[in-house]
C-alpha cells in the first residue's frame, strides 16, 4: 500500500461482533474517517444504525457488494469461514486492483487456499484476530476489546512485503499487541488446542450438568470456565466441524490427561497426584 490508512476507504463485509469492533477501532484508533469507512452486511437495520451512530459513511445490503468492493483500497472480510468463501466466489471480480484484503476466519487451511487462487492484482493476507465476546451481533461489539490481544497472520508467498507490513502496523494501531506468523496448517493445529478445544470443555461442562440454579455455589471456578459456553452457536458448529481433524487431536489429548487425573484421584494416590499438579502449576506459570 503506498499510501496511509487514513487516506484508504476501507470495506467491512460483515458487520456483526468482529466486525464492528474493527470499524470502531478504524474510526477511533486509526485515524479512518466515517466517510471513508464503508460496510456491506444482510441487515439493513444494522447498517442504518452504524451509519447514524457515525461509525460508517456508508452502508450496502448484501446484493450490491460489488459497488462497495470496487472502491476500497482494503477490505475486511468479517464472515465465517464457508460465508467468506461463498462470497469470495460470488464477488473477486469486483474487488478494486491494487486493493489489500484480509479475512477473519477462526480456519485457515480452506481461506489460504482460496487467497492462493485470489486475483493477481489484489493481495489477499489471510489473518484471525484473537479477540471476541459470548455475545453477539453489532450491538455487542463494544465487548470485544482489541488491547493487548493476539493477532495470528497466515501470510502467503505470493503477498507482497509493503502490503503484509501495511497490514500489521494498522493491526497494532488497532490496539492488538503481539502478531504472529505461521502456515495456516499450524495456525490451525494451534488454535484447536487454545480455542475449539476450550469452547469444547466449556460446553461439556455446561451439557453434563441440567440444574441451573447451581451457580449458587459457584466461587469464579466455574463461571471463569464456563463463560465461553455462551457461544455463537452456527459458528462454533461450523469451525469444529470444519477444523475436526485437528480438534479431535487435541480432545483425544484432553481425555488422555482427564483419565490420568481420574486415576490418581480414584487410588488415593495423594504424593502422585500432588506431583502431577506441581508440574501444572509450574508449566501454566511458564505459559
Amino acid at each position: 500500500m503506498n499510501k496511509p490508512v487514513e487516506e484508504c476507504n476501507v470495506g467491512i463485509v460483515g458487520l456483526g461482533l468482529m466486525g464492528g469492533a474493527i470499524a470502531h477501532a478504524l474510526r477511533n484508533r486509526c485515524g479512518v474517517l466515517q466517510e471513508r469507512l464503508f460496510s456491506c452486511d444482510m441487515n439493513g437495520e444494522t447498517l442504518s444504525y452504524a451509519q447514524k451512530e457515525g461509525v460508517i459513511g456508508r452502508g450496502w445490503e448484501a446484493g450490491r457488494a460489488g459497488e462497495m468492493l470496487s472502491s476500497c483500497d482494503l477490505v475486511f472480510l468479517c464472515l465465517n469461514p464457508s460465508a467468506a468463501l461463498n462470497f469470495i466466489d460470488k464477488w473477486e471480480s469486483a474487488f478494486k486492483p491494487g486493493s489489500i484484503v484480509t479475512d477473519i476466519a477462526g480456519t485457515k487451511a480452506r481461506i489460504a487456499e482460496a487467497a492462493e487462487k485470489f486475483r493477481e492484482d489484489a493481495d489477499f493476507i489471510p489473518g484471525h484476530p484473537m479477540a471476541g465476546a459470548e455475545k453477539s451481533g453489532f450491538a455487542n461489539c463494544g465487548l470485544c476489546d482489541f488491547c493487548g490481544k493476539n493477532y495470528i497472520l497466515t501470510p502467503l508467498p505470493r503477498n507482497k512485503r509493503e502490503n503484509l507490513e501495511f497490514l500489521k502496523q494498522l493491526i497494532l494501531r488497532m490496539g492488538f499487541g503481539r502478531i504472529t506468523e505461521v502456515s495456516p496448517a499450524e495456525h490451525d493445529r494451534k488454535i484447536a488446542f487454545t480455542s475449539q478445544l476450550c469452547h469444547v470443555i466449556a460446553s461439556a461442562l455446561i451439557d453434563c450438568e441440567a440444574d441451573t440454579a447451581i451457580t449458587r455455589f459457584g466461587g469464579g471456578s466455574f463461571e471463569d470456565l464456563t463463560r465461553i459456553a455462551m457461544l455463537n452457536v452456527p459458528m462454533w458448529t461450523e469451525l469444529f466441524i470444519e477444523n475436526r481433524t485437528a480438534l479431535l487431536q487435541r480432545i483425544d489429548q484432553f481425555e488422555e490427561s482427564l483419565g490420568a487425573l481420574k486415576n490418581l484421584i480414584d487410588g488415593a494416590q495423594a504424593a502422585e497426584l500432588e506431583k502431577r499438579l506441581a508440574v501444572v502449576r509450574e508449566r501454566r506459570a511458564a505459559m
